[in-house]
């Protein structure tokens, strides 16, 4: 049988939607596919197939080198796959052995920046059609299908900001071809601080519009295009959307930017606090709620007087508060997007929340009779795995109406509240997600282990480089 055959993904729905795919790439004159997977980071990887390959993988498959889930943010292998289990205790992982992509071909698109060429996410499967353990895709699913079972959807709606460079040298000398490689020198577009100023956004225009363009044209629900605070710092906020989508959207989102960026000139980069001189920390904003599947009623919407969330909207917000040290891991997972967590600063440094308050971890937004009522967490970076920060709020936020938390008086001076700090380093993050039972029971202890391994391996590298700091703070005073 075919892989999406072995799966049991081959029925009637699935059927239809890949033939729908093979009409527009024949109609559309599709030379080449993208077939992409998000791996551990969010970042998608993949190979691309000339149109017919790709038709055929729709229910064949793609094969993939198992390694590359296997990675830190340098992309060096974190395990010893030479070694027996392949440093994971399973034989799967043995040798740098192939695993399956299993495009969604609900997730087709044409990419506008690129001619000829098609685009497909896919979903990873060990070569036997057992699902892939480390695939956050899948471990979304999960999260969602615990949702499903209970008649409710989750909703969610992006706001992300990043930084957007005029391209001064890209830095492709052999020298520079470490790993990672040496990062480009860029330019600002814009300096000074300014917020959603006119004379600002007409300055960054030219980069933006084709960006805006490219966006647009893959059918992404864009919003807004804002001119954020810091020097050559924007936002692009998106309509709300349910399952799959909001997740599939921002890692579609963040790679359509810097390839659309690259091609006029400019490079873009989603780093929460960039090394350039006056840069202002990015974040991402991630609002959510839960609405009822028959109907589609916002479960969060308040029906009495002075109340800002239903029972439930406050119960699951209590959930998001009580894991919030360690979900860190999942909102903040780089070794920089902790340099954000400052007090008085539009960024959050403890677990709390308000009304329509940008100093908290979740913002309460709406009231009595609002459907649109959501929380805005405001803990992410815009770097986060979307995949892995949304599964573990929808896991949080149903403990918190499992156990029937409530979050507490609302913090009107976030940054004096007495309330549990977030945590000061990836570190401290990955030392509260390892000690947290509630997170190895929702993703399971397999993935735990896997994914902090990763990251510590990053920790470590960072500990072994001598940093400008300690060059400047020593090297002359003894």
């Amino acid at each position: 049988m075919s892989l999406a055959e072995t799966c049991g993904l081959w029925g009637p729905e699935r059927q239809e939607q890949a033939a729908r795919v093979a009409r527009l790439i024949e109609e559309q004159g599709i030379e080449v596919v993208r077939l992409s997977f998000p791996d551990q980071h969010g970042v998608l990887r993949g190979k691309t197939l000339v149109a017919g390959e790709a038709v055929k993988a729709l229910r064949a498959g793609c094969l993939a080198t198992s390694t590359l889930l296997l990675k830190d943010t340098a992309h060096r292998t974190v395990f010893p796959v030479f070694s027996a289990g392949g440093g994971l205790g399973l034989r799967e992982f043995e040798g740098a052995a192939d695993l399956a992509m299993l495009p969604d071909p609900s997730t087709f698109r044409v990419l506008p920046w690129a001619e000829g060429t098609g685009f497909l996410l896919c979903d990873l499967f060990f070569r036997d059609g057992r699902p892939f353990p480390f695939d956050g895709r899948g471990l979304y699913r999960k999260a969602l299908a615990r949702l499903a079972d209970q008649g409710r959807d989750f909703v969610a709606g992006i706001e992300v900001e990043f930084h957007l460079y005029r391209m001064a040298d890209p830095r492709l000398a052999p020298e520079d071809a470490t790993q990672p490689g040496r990062p480009p020198e860029v330019g600002l577009l814009s300096k000074g601080y300014q917020y959603l100023t006119e004379q600002r956004y007409d300055q960054m225009a030219p980069a933006l519009d084709p960006i805006r363009r490219a966006v647009l044209a893959l059918g992404l629900p864009l919003r807004s295009v804002e001119v954020e605070f810091g020097p050559s710092q924007c936002e692009f906020t998106f309509a709300p959307t349910t399952g799959l989508e909001p997740a599939d959207l921002m890692v579609l989102f963040r790679s359509c930017v810097k390839q659309v960026a690259a091609r006029h000139g400019y490079h873009a980069t989603f780093m929460c606090r960039p090394q350039i001189a006056n840069s202002f920390a990015s974040g991402w904003h991630l609002h959510q709620s839960l609405r009822e599947r028959d109907g589609g009623r916002n479960l969060f919407m308040a029906s009495e007087d002075g109340q800002p969330l239903s029972a439930l909207g406050r119960h699951y917000l209590a959930g998001l508060l009580h894991h919030a040290r360690a979900a860190a891991v999942f909102t903040t997972p780089t070794i920089n997007g902790y340099k954000r967590y400052r007090g008085y600063s539009l960024a959050p440094d403890r677990a709390i929340w308000a009304c329509d308050n940008r100093g908290v971890m979740v913002r309460v937004l709406g009231g009595p009779g609002d459907p649109a009522t959501r929380l805005e967490n405001r803990a992410g970076e815009p770097l986060a795995n979307p995949y892995l920060y949304m599964a573990s709020q929808i896991h949080a936020g149903l403990d918190g109406i499992a156990r029937g938390l409530e979050p507490g008086a609302s913090a009107d001076a976030p940054y004096e509240a007495e309330a549990p700090l977030l945590p000061k380093s990836l570190r401290e993050a990955v030392i509260a997600l390892g000690d947290s039972a509630f997170f190895r029971d929702a993703f399971g202890s397999a993935f735990i282990d896997y994914y902090l391994r990763i990251k510590s391996a990053e920790i470590e590298r960072f500990q072994a480089e001598v940093t400008d700091w300690e060059q400047r703070e020593y090297f002359d005073l003894f």
